[in-house]
């Protein structure tokens, strides 16, 4: 029986769409980091109105590979989608060899029944899916340590957005669920099975009933020198309410303690610019 419990769990770490029948979204961010390629891969699962029946109602994941590749599958069965309200525990099934309620199944019995989908815990991320346009299945299984959830190591985790994101007033609501762990395992990509050691992962979430108008954010858990350390920022325009609010946060993960920068403690300045041939 795989353990979905996790000491390091931050809040909204479980699924907020059982009972919403508004539009609504929720989309979870898995990475990890391959140093000796110096590449990235990330996976990105969503369900969009879960109630079902509606225009945007459906599931999907998406995969930004090595070399900025990028492929996706949709999945608009609503019903093939579960998650766990308590804890961090999703997965949709696809075309599959098996009947029954979807939920979580053992890697291996996974791997043999369901032929498109994916499943993802605080502690495994797992999938494959067929790209019909270039005839590459990609599929992926990794186990994950946690190290930093988001918080002193050995203290309590907080909510990302402070305590005012428990409140559901934030569109929309953003939290880090990992800031640095540990993956082991492989990834297959355009025919070519990458296999890999504590590699360098990450994962956050977000849920509402719409995206900022603008915002950024980055994490770096990959430094060469201090592999104990993680930096996470964030920021953009987002909606409270019924006003528009700018926010920015800086939070530091090293030895065990955060340090976190935001509007209620420092001040924090942002600015993007867009340059022209790089990023």
């Amino acid at each position: 029986m795989h353990h979905f419990q996790n000491p390091l769990q931050t809040p909204h770490s479980g699924y907020h769409g059982n009972t919403i029948t508004q539009r609504f979204f929720e989309g979870w961010y898995y990475r990890v980091t391959l140093p000796e390629l110096g590449q990235t891969m990330a996976f990105m699962y969503s369900i969009d109105d879960p109630v079902g029946g509606k225009p945007q109602s459906g599931g999907a994941a998406q995969v930004l590979g090595l070399n900025d590749g990028y492929y996706w599958r949709t999945f608009p069965e609503v019903a093939g989608f579960w998650a766990d309200s308590q804890q961090l525990a999703l997965g949709h099934w696809g075309r599959r060899k098996i009947s029954g309620k979807p939920r979580y199944l053992d890697p291996a019995e996974f791997a043999e029944k369901i032929i498109e989908g994916y499943q993802a815990t605080a502690t495994l991320n797992q999938g494959q899916f067929f790209d019909p346009q270039t005839g590459y299945w990609t599929r992926w299984c990794y186990e994950i340590t946690p190290v930093y959830g988001w918080g002193d190591r050995f203290g309590n985790q907080q909510s990302t957005a402070g305590w005012l994101s428990s409140l559901q007033i934030f569109e929309p609501g953003w939290q880090i669920l990992m800031a640095h762990g540990l993956a082991t395992g492989w990834i297959e990509w355009e025919g070519k099975r990458y296999e890999f050691n504590q590699a360098p992962a990450y994962g956050e979430k977000n849920w509402g009933r719409s995206f900022p108008t603008k915002w950024f954010w980055l994490n770096c858990n990959s430094f060469l020198q201090e592999p104990d350390l993680a930096l996470t920022a964030g920021g953009g325009q987002r909606g409270v309410l019924w006003w528009q609010e700018a926010v920015a946060m800086i939070g530091i993960h090293y030895q065990d303690k955060f340090y976190e920068f935001v509007p209620w403690n420092s001040q924090v300045n942002w600015e993007i610019s867009r340059g022209v041939g790089g990023t």
